[in-house]
């Protein structure tokens, strides 16, 4: 092997060195990019995280204020109830026949006041059952002098309904 040889043997060799080191470097350069993408995704995400913490901090702190208005509501409420029941003792007191006379009356008229709107109500039924009767007889019989309103059978259902 003369020296012409062996030079151009090491250049061949220290070509084939230089691509393959610039094929790393450019193999770690895209490495290097692609884990700098993944910092920035995970420091991003480390960011979302915190402040998702911080909203569930906040929220948590929402939660426990209205949870102790909601108390405090309660015990209002709770403390009214018991003053309205105090209140209602003493009006219905059992030593005071006067007392329970006045809630039987107050039940006897709340009875008699259901009563009535019972009858009101039956007698709405009534009154549109003979209207509808009126009507169906109206249109079973097409004659001219049963096609005629009954004027004053409606006027007496209509009393009927405003007593």
């Amino acid at each position: 092997m003369t020296n012409t040889e062996t030079i151009t043997k090491l250049n061949e060799a220290l070509e084939k060195l230089i691509t393959g080191y610039e094929e790393l470097q450019n193999s770690y350069d895209e490495l290097q990019n692609e884990n700098d993408k993944l910092n920035n995704e995970v420091s991003n995400l480390k960011d979302k995280i915190s402040s998702l913490e911080d909203e569930n901090r906040d929220l948590e702190d929402n939660v426990n204020v209205l949870q102790d208005s909601t108390e405090k509501d309660s015990s209002n409420i709770n403390s009214m109830l018991d003053k309205i029941e105090g209140l209602l003792s003493k009006k219905t007191h059992p030593a005071s026949p006067q007392a329970q006379n006045f809630t039987k009356q107050e039940d006897n008229k709340i009875e008699n006041n259901k009563l009535e709107e019972k009858k009101k109500e039956e007698e709405k039924k009534d009154v549109r059952e003979s209207i509808e009767e009126i009507v169906i007889e109206k249109e079973e019989h097409p004659d001219s002098s049963e096609n005629k309103i009954d004027l004053n059978r409606m006027a007496s259902l209509l009393n009927g309904f405003n007593n």
